[in-house]
């Protein structure tokens, strides 16, 4: 009757252990949104405005040996193009 007892004491605290292992490893983290403004991953170039209001943005797009250019963008993130080519882009203060 002892040993059965000490067996089951033991199994309990194995199962307790690995529940609260497997709750540890099991959680989740939400991916990353984009950031504001200019960004760029590996291959592309983004512009990112961030707002509430739905107004929408112009932006001076810095392109690599060609002019540069204003573009007018909405809220959200919009592609610019390779990033290879598009240097950088900024908020010019007005909207369109």
């Amino acid at each position: 009757m002892r040993v059965r007892r000490m067996v089951t004491n033991a199994l309990g605290s194995a199962a307790l252990v690995l529940a609260s292992m497997g709750a540890v490893t099991t959680t989740a983290s939400p991916a990353a949104a984009d950031p504001c403004g200019f960004f760029e991953t590996s291959a592309d170039a983004y512009y990112n405005h961030c707002t509430s209001d739905g107004s929408r943005v112009v932006i001076k797009v810095e392109v690599a040996m060609a002019p540069d250019y204003e573009r007018c963008v909405p809220p959200g993130t919009t592609w610019l193009g390779s990033a290879s080519k598009i240097q950088g882009a900024r908020y010019v203060g007005r909207t369109c």
